[in-house]
C-alpha cells in the first residue's frame, strides 16, 4: 500500500534543537494493560496535562495503523467476522514510515481509529510533534522485523489471559457498542487465537517483560525515573547507553517482577 505522504509534514517551526528521541515500544495482548502503562508513564513525569506542542514524552497507538478495508471486509468486519488482531490488518509500510519521521524530529499526523464503524477517522488527525521519549504501544509493534529494529528499548506488558478478557468484554461492550455474544465470538475465533500466534512469541523480543501490567507499580516507578534521567537537562542523549542503564536498574530492583529476556 503506498504511503499517504500527507501525515508526514517536515517540521519547520517547533523545536530548534532536535535530537533523535529514545523511542520505546509496548507490547502485549489485547487488553493487558499498555495503554494505561503508557498513560501511567505520561501521568507520572508530569507530560498527560501538557500541551501537545510542549510534551516531551508521547504516545502513539498502532491501532492509528489499521489499513483501510475493502467493502467486502467492511460488512464482515460489522458482523465481527474480520479478524483485526492478524498482521495483515495493519498498514506495515506507513507504520515504518511514519516512525522514521518521528525519529527524523518531524511532526507527523495520525489518524483517530473509530471503533463504531472499524474505520480510520482522516477528519481529525492526531498531531505528533516532536518528543525526547516517544512510546509506541500495540499487539503486535514487534511482529514486524523492521518496526522492531527502530526501537531502542522494548516493553512488553504480560497480563494473565482470564484477566484481559475480563476488561476487554466491558470496553468492547460499553465503549465499542458490541453485545456480549459478538465480543465473546470473536475472542474465541480471532483475537485468542492470534494472541497465540502472533502477539505472544514476540515476548522473545522484549527486553523488559511487565508482569500484571498497570498493577506492576514497581515497574512503572523505575522506568519513569530512568525515563525522567533521559528527559533532565544534559541527560543521555545516547540511547543504548540509557536502555543499558533502565534495564540494569529495573532488574536489580524489582527482584524478577520485572526481567530482561
Amino acid at each position: 500500500m503506498d504511503v499517504d505522504n500527507t501525515l508526514l509534514l517536515p517540521n519547520c517551526e517547533h523545536k530548534t534543537d532536535i535530537k533523535t528521541p529514545f523511542l520505546i515500544g509496548v507490547a502485549g495482548g489485547t487488553a493487558s494493560g499498555k495503554s494505561t502503562v503508557c498513560k501511567k508513564i505520561m501521568e507520572q513525569l508530569g507530560q498527560a496535562d501538557m500541551d501537545q506542542a510542549q510534551r516531551q514524552v508521547v504516545t502513539i497507538g498502532q491501532d492509528s495503523f489499521y489499513r483501510e478495508l475493502t467493502t467486502a471486509e467492511k460488512a464482515k468486519a460489522q458482523k465481527g467476522l474480520f479478524n483485526f488482531d492478524h498482521p495483515d490488518a495493519f498498514n506495515e509500510n506507513l507504520m515504518y514510515d511514519t516512525l522514521q519521521e518521528v525519529l527524523k524530529g518531524r511532526i507527523v499526523k495520525v489518524p483517530c481509529y473509530d471503533y463504531r464503524s472499524n474505520s480510520l477517522d482522516h477528519e481529525n488527525k492526531l498531531t505528533i510533534y516532536p518528543a525526547d521519549v516517544v512510546l509506541f504501544e500495540g499487539i503486535l509493534v514487534f511482529y514486524f522485523p523492521k518496526i522492531r529494529d527502530l526501537f531502542h528499548m522494548k516493553l512488553f506488558v504480560d497480563t494473565d489471559s482470564d484477566t484481559r478478557l475480563a476488561r476487554r468484554v466491558p470496553r468492547d461492550i460499553n465503549e465499542r457498542g458490541r453485545d456480549l455474544d459478538a465480543v465473546l465470538t470473536q475472542y474465541m475465533t480471532f483475537v485468542k487465537p492470534a494472541f497465540e500466534e502472533f502477539c505472544s512469541p514476540t515476548k522473545k523480543f522484549a527486553d523488559v517483560i511487565i508482569p500484571r501490567g498497570a498493577d506492576n507499580t514497581v515497574a512503572i516507578d523505575l522506568i519513569v525515573h530512568h525515563i525522567g534521567e533521559i528527559l533532565r537537562p544534559g541527560g543521555s542523549t545516547n540511547n543504548l547507553n540509557a536502555s543499558s542503564s533502565i534495564h540494569t536498574a529495573i532488574n536489580s530492583t524489582a527482584g524478577g517482577m520485572v526481567r530482561e529476556h
